[in-house]
C-alpha cells in the first residue's frame, strides 16, 4: 500500500524510518505534502519519497491512502478535499471538537465512499468503549489525565493540582492542545457533552498518565496508560506515533483483531 503523508515533522520521521528504511513488507510512504518543499527536500534522497506542495498533484501521485501527521489546522483546511479522493488516517483528532467539521467530513465520506480512520493515539481500550456503546447502554465515561505541571501551568506548585474538572466539550475549549485523548474517547463513546474529564497538573511526574473508567450495562472497565515520549520529539507520545503504524497495518491486513 502506497502512503501519502501530510506533514514532515517528528511523527513523519518515525513512520519513514519504520516503513521505508526498514522496508516494510506491505506499507511504503511514497509521497509527502509539505508547505515548504525546500525545507524538507533532503527527505527525497534519504527516504526515496517525492515532495509535493500542490494538494491535487499529491492526491494524484499514485497513493492509496493519506496519513495526516501535521496539526489541527491541516485537518481543517485539507481533509475535506482529501476525503473526496482518498481514505485518510487522522492523528490530529482535536480538529473534530468542531462539530461542523466532523459533520462535513462524515458527509464527504458518505458521498465519495471514502473512510477516515482515527487511531487511538495516546490511549487504548477504544474497541471496548465502542463495543460497550453498540446498544447505547454506557452510562458513564470518565477520563483523568495527569501531566507534568510545567506543561499545563506557569505557576510553581509543590503538590498536584486539578486545573480542570467538567465535560470534555469544555475541557477542549480551555486546553485545546492537551485534550486529544478526550476527543477520541468521546467519539468512541458517549460524546463530548457527556464524557467527564479531570485534568491534573502534577509536579512530581515527567510523563503523561491517562486513567479511563467506563460504566454501563456490560459492567465496568478501568484502564491506565503511562506514556513515554517519542524519542524524536519529547512533546509527542510514543504510543500516539505507534498507533498510526498499527492502524495502517490493520487496514492492510487480512486478519483483524478487535474492533
Amino acid at each position: 500500500m502506497n502512503i501519502g503523508l501530510i506533514g514532515a515533522g517528528a511523527v513523519a520521521h518515525f513512520l519513514l524510518g519504520k516503513l521505508n528504511h526498514h522496508q516494510h513488507k506491505t506499507l511504503r510512504i511514497t509521497s509527502i505534502f509539505v508547505r515548504n518543499r525546500e525545507k524538507y527536500r533532503l527527505l527525497e534522497s534519504e527516504f526515496g519519497v517525492t515532495l509535493y506542495t500542490d494538494l491535487e498533484k499529491f492526491l494524484d501521485s499514485g497513493i492509496d491512502i493519506v496519513v495526516e501527521v501535521a496539526n489541527v489546522d491541516a485537518v481543517k483546511t485539507l481533509l475535506p478535499a482529501v476525503m473526496k479522493a482518498k481514505d485518510a488516517v487522522v492523528i490530529s483528532v482535536g480538529a473534530f471538537a468542531d462539530v461542523a467539521l466532523l459533520t462535513e467530513i462524515s458527509h464527504f465520506a458518505n458521498d465519495y465512499k471514502t473512510t477516515v480512520h482515527l487511531p487511538s493515539g495516546a490511549i487504548g481500550g477504544l474497541d471496548l468503549v465502542q463495543n460497550a456503546h453498540a446498544l447505547g447502554t454506557i452510562t458513564s465515561v470518565s477520563l483523568t489525565t495527569r501531566k507534568p505541571a510545567s506543561s499545563l501551568i506557569d505557576e510553581d506548585i509543590d503538590e498536584a493540582k486539578i486545573v480542570f474538572k467538567g465535560k470534555a466539550m469544555d475541557a477542549i475549549q480551555q486546553f485545546p492542545k492537551n485534550m486529544n485523548v478526550s476527543i477520541v474517547l468521546s467519539l468512541a463513546g458517549i460524546g463530548i457533552e457527556k464524557t467527564n474529564v479531570c485534568l491534573v497538573a502534577d509536579p512530581h511526574i515527567d510523563k503523561n498518565i491517562h486513567h479511563v473508567e467506563v460504566i454501563g450495562d456490560f459492567g465496568e472497565a478501568t484502564f491506565s496508560i503511562t506514556n513515554n515520549p517519542l524519542p524524536e520529539n519529547p512533546k509527542t507520545s510514543y504510543l500516539a506515533a505507534m498507533s498510526i503504524l498499527g492502524t495502517l497495518e490493520r487496514i492492510s491486513g487480512r486478519v483483524r483483531i478487535g474492533g
